[in-house]
This record gives structure tokens, C-alpha cells and sequence, in this order.
């Protein structure tokens, strides 16, 4: 029965427009973007120690890749996208 479910809902992904797949997509793809955005948010809290040096590179880390997706939505090559601290 399970593979039946599972050939249904391929079935039904395949029938599903390329807006409506987008929108479904992205709608859980930000959303649990936003949730990890939080997760970083709360390192500055009273239970962690960072420099101002770490977090201007976490914030630099986290801009370059919203400007990367910004660049793919305008159909250009996003830059490097590795992190180190």
C-alpha cells in the first residue's frame, strides 16, 4: 500500500504546474530559511561568547549568500560559497 501512496503522490507532482511547484517549494525553503536565520540570531545571546570580528563575518557569510540568490533570480553566477570562521 505504501508504494501505491508513493507512486500517487509522484503522479500527482508530476500534473502540478511549475508555478504551483515553485510556490510550494519555496514557501517551505524560506520559511525553514528564516528558522536557521533565528538559530544564528540566537549566538548572540548571554550564553555565547563571540568577538565583533566573528560576527561580522557571520553577517558578511549571510549577506553573500542572500546577494547570490538575488543574483541567480536575476539569471547571474552567484560568487564563493564557503563560510569559515
Amino acid at each position: 500500500m505504501t508504494s501505491l501512496k508513493i507512486k500517487g503522490a509522484k503522479m500527482a507532482e508530476d500534473q502540478e504546474s511549475k508555478q504551483d511547484k515553485f510556490k510550494r517549494l519555496a514557501s517551505k525553503r524560506v520559511t525553514n530559511a528564516i528558522q536557521k536565520i533565528e538559530l544564528i540570531g540566537n549566538l548572540s545571546g548571554a550564553s555565547y561568547e563571540c568577538t565583533a570580528e566573528d560576527a561580522e563575518k557571520i553577517l558578511n557569510a549571510l549577506q553573500q549568500a542572500l546577494d547570490g540568490v538575488k543574483e541567480k533570480f536575476s539569471k547571474k553566477a552567484p560568487e564563493n560559497k564557503k563560510f569559515e570562521l
